[in-house]
């Protein structure tokens, strides 16, 4: 099942959808080569629903409670992504990557 669907916004590069399994984890990447942001926020919009922001952050990796995942930020600050160990079909959702 389709569990997440990213999309391209200004600036930002990401993966028009993906899909796994129940309880496979994936990887949901957002590149912007062009721009090194001071900040990196990352959402996701349930169908029917408002963007809910997940996780913002300067630079450092850090764990994402909301969706028992975790965020990776390059060095450099050119790129991340969003890992979502066991996905459930409550996770299926657009997410978004948008810089600050």
């Amino acid at each position: 099942f389709s569990v997440a669907v990213a999309v391209a916004r200004g600036q930002t590069q990401q993966e028009p959808s993906l899909e796994t399994t129940e309880g496979t984890g994936i990887n949901i990447s957002c590149s912007h080569p062009k721009i090194q942001p001071d900040w990196i926020l990352w959402y996701r919009q349930l169908p029917g629903q408002g963007p809910e922001l997940l996780a913002l952050t300067a630079k450092e990796s850090k764990e994402v409670p909301a969706i028992a995942g975790r965020l990776w930020v390059s060095a450099d600050r050119r790129s991340s992504a969003l890992w979502l160990e066991r996905p459930r079909r409550g996770d299926a959702a657009v997410y978004y990557c948008a810089l600050g």
